[in-house]
């Protein structure tokens, strides 16, 4: 393991990602909105990059839904609209903004941790979903019960299963309409003898294996999600003096063919103050997407001009190795 006295010569020996590329990231067109609409959830996953919890009370205010909702139904090129959180059910604007973007045609996305099905006040979710034919987005770590409630909290394991087998019963997973997605997430690394994430379908494979036969769940599709140095997996690195050395395992494992596939490419994202981003993992570390004139972008600013088409070059950081490693990282799983 590299004490933290190390560090320093192992950051020096990282490679700015730009400088790696050998050329400005540049943006594409603008397909895809993704939303973060608070930090408040109901869970404390211990690998949240968005550091998100029970405590945390931030969330969309109504000027910055209105403005969302304007967005929305002004630019036909939008066509996915991307809920995330915290929680999003739980935080302000999550219905209105849903039912404007299906109302406009476009495809939504609910990123839920399931259990929030559970919980007073959110019992209708699943019904909500599959009427507005939301799809579905749902972290489930691992298909094991003992590494799930140890990343995410006791008794979570099993609340997901029951949210899975409801959303099944009502057509998820077998309705082309209402599909359903999970999300595969690595433990946050203890030591360094790191690894990358599975091959995907792979996993998936002995996903779809082991529910089935076990509890009788249906689903559409795994995603393997890179751990990035972000929020608390980037805290728990940290403190065992991992951070540089993790950077270093993922810049050793860069992928130049995963580039053109990049979610920042033709992703905004948006929080809920309403500044704009060229992706989550940015908002996370405060990285504002810049306009051609070098000033930070808002969903105001957007309206104001007229376009989506705002940010040239993307906004990169060391953690973009992330995204680069292997296969590839993104919100939809694997890039190759």
């Amino acid at each position: 393991m590299v004490q933290s006295k190390d560090l320093e010569t192992v950051s020096e020996s990282i490679t700015p990602f730009k400088q790696k590329l050998g050329a400005p990231l540049i943006k594409h067109p603008i397909r895809v909105l993704q939303i973060n609409l608070g930090r408040r959830c109901n869970l404390t996953c211990t690998h949240c990059h968005v550091e998100a919890g029970p405590t945390r009370i931030e969330e969309l205010s109504p000027e910055v839904c209105s403005q969302l909702i304007e967005l929305i139904q002004k630019f036909p090129q939008i066509e996915t609209v991307d809920l995330t959180g915290g929680a999003p059910e739980m935080n302000y604007g999550f219905k209105p903004i849903v039912e404007s973007a299906r109302a406009s045609g476009k495809a939504v996305i609910v990123r839920s941790n399931l259990t929030i099905f559970f919980e007073p006040g959110y019992e209708d979710l699943p019904e909500y979903f599959a009427t507005q034919q939301l799809r579905v987005v749902a972290s489930l770590p691992c298909y094991l019960e003992e590494n799930v409630d140890t990343m995410r909290g006791k008794g979570v394991y099993d609340d997901s299963i029951r949210a899975i087998q409801r959303l099944n019963q009502l057509g998820y997973g077998a309705n082309p309409e209402l599909q359903l997605d999970l999300v595969y997430n690595p433990a946050v690394p203890t030591t360094d003898s790191f690894s990358l994430t599975p091959n995907q379908q792979t996993l998936e494979n002995s996903y779809k294996t082991y529910l089935s036969e076990h509890f009788g769940i249906a689903f559409n599709n795994l995603f393997t999600i890179t751990n990035l140095p972000i929020g608390r997996t980037k805290f728990h690195l940290n403190h065992r003096h991992l951070h540089q050395p993790y950077l270093k395992f993922l810049e050793s494992n860069y992928n130049a063919n995963t580039v053109e596939h990049l979610m920042c490419r033709d992703q905004l994202s948006v929080d809920y103050l309403g500044n704009v981003y060229d992706c989550d993992f940015n908002q996370m570390e405060n990285l504002s997407a810049k306009t051609p004139e070098g000033d930070n972008l808002t969903v105001s600013k957007l309206l104001e001009a007229g376009t989506l088409n705002q940010i040239e070059e993307i906004v990169t950081a060391p953690f973009c190795y992330g995204c680069t490693a292997g296969s590839g990282s993104s919100c939809g799983g694997s890039l190759l």
